[in-house]
């Protein structure tokens, strides 16, 4: 059996702020309706998208003043760090390892900008070594969580023995525009939430399941459809075409390409693990996949107490996995920017 990269940990953080999905429909009534003439038509998201509740970076209040590009990389940069630094040691406890054990950090965040990056930021407060490896990786979106995976796991296999972390940590609260009157911000408004994962891998050490292959697809011609837009006063988020329609007419035969390239098929996956970017991309799964409907349980509760935190989403439907008790073997999914489908196949402990 040749070396594979062994998860030892995983742990989880939410910021502070709980934004409630009826107060946020409510507040974005007040901010978009006297100025947005299908406001109302689009509202339903917020009912449809099977959110409860989010977590956030900053309470409610804070979206309603007029912020640019200083006050929210001001507000990431104080958040990201402080997720980074609780994810990481709650991973680390779990692995029973300290910071100075740690060979490489991969940082995967597309949310802000932070140059020196989030693992120099919690270095000292963590205790990373001056030698240890810095992997920053940013514009991966919401398949940044099951791309970074990858990653680690990659430079766990290149140098055998070693430590790798991996962090993720998205805020995409941050993104929110009172200024812009478009379906895409509406969506965006209804869904997003802030979450932070982090993850240790080794090829030594007890795990509690190992990578057995890793891919992704790039559909040609795709980048319009999902990515931030830039101006003076931040992201604005990019949603040019239906994302669920999309999923269901694409998603099985990327993956099954993906499968494919490491001698498997669908009929080798016990448990598909997927990013919930919403309500209709879970129905979308469960049909491209070919599963029963509700059969994507893990992504549904995370959905509702969550919503979508980019990145991270696919890593606590993972961690709920785990906790259920992962099967033999499953498939960890997600969409991203690109347009990209990227896969993680994982085998149970």
């Amino acid at each position: 059996m040749s070396l594979r990269a062994q998860l030892l940990a995983l742990g989880t953080a939410v910021p502070a702020h709980v934004l409630r999905q009826d107060d946020v429909a409510a507040q974005a009534h007040a901010v978009f309706a006297h100025r947005y003439a299908n406001f109302e038509r689009m509202a339903q998201v917020f009912h449809t998208a099977g959110i409860n509740q989010r977590y956030s970076a900053r309470p409610l209040p804070w979206f309603l003043a007029p912020q640019g590009w200083g006050e929210r990389t001001a507000a990431y940069l104080e958040t990201a760090t402080a997720l980074f630094v609780e994810a990481a040691t709650k991973a680390l406890a779990m692995a029973g390892l300290r910071a100075d054990e740690v060979d490489t950090v991969v940082t995967v965040s597309s949310t802000g900008i932070a140059t020196p990056s989030l693992e120099a930021r919690a270095a000292t407060e963590l205790g990373f070594r001056a030698d240890v490896h810095r992997v920053p990786v940013f514009g991966l979106g919401c398949a940044g969580g099951v791309s970074g995976l990858a990653i680690a796991g990659r430079m766990a296999v290149a140098a055998p023995g070693s430590k790798v972390l991996l962090v993720v940590v998205e805020l995409c609260t941050l993104a929110f525009r009172s200024d812009a009157l478009t379906k895409a911000n509406m969506v965006a408004t209804a869904l997003f939430g802030d979450g932070a994962a982090a993850c240790v891998l080794s090829t030594e050490g007890s795990g509690v399941a190992s990578i057995r292959a890793s891919g992704e697809h790039l559909w040609p011609n795709t980048l319009d459809i999902m990515g931030w837009e830039t101006d003076t006063q931040g992201f604005g988020v990019i949603f040019a075409q239906a994302i669920p329609g999309f999923a269901a007419r694409n998603m099985r035969p990327a993956v099954d390409g993906i499968l494919a390239s490491a001698r498997l098929t669908r009929g080798d996956i016990d448990r598909f693990i997927c990013h919930p970017g919403g309500i209709k991309v879970i129905n979308a799964l469960e049909k491209s996949f070919d599963l029963e409907p509700g059969a994507l349980d893990h992504e549904r509760a995370v959905l509702a107490d969550h919503g979508n935190m980019s990145a991270p989403t696919a890593l606590f439907v993972l961690q709920a996995s785990l906790k259920a008790g992962l099967p033999p073997r499953s498939a960890l999914t997600a969409m991203g920017p690109g347009f990209t489908a990227s896969c993680v196949v994982l085998d149970a402990a």
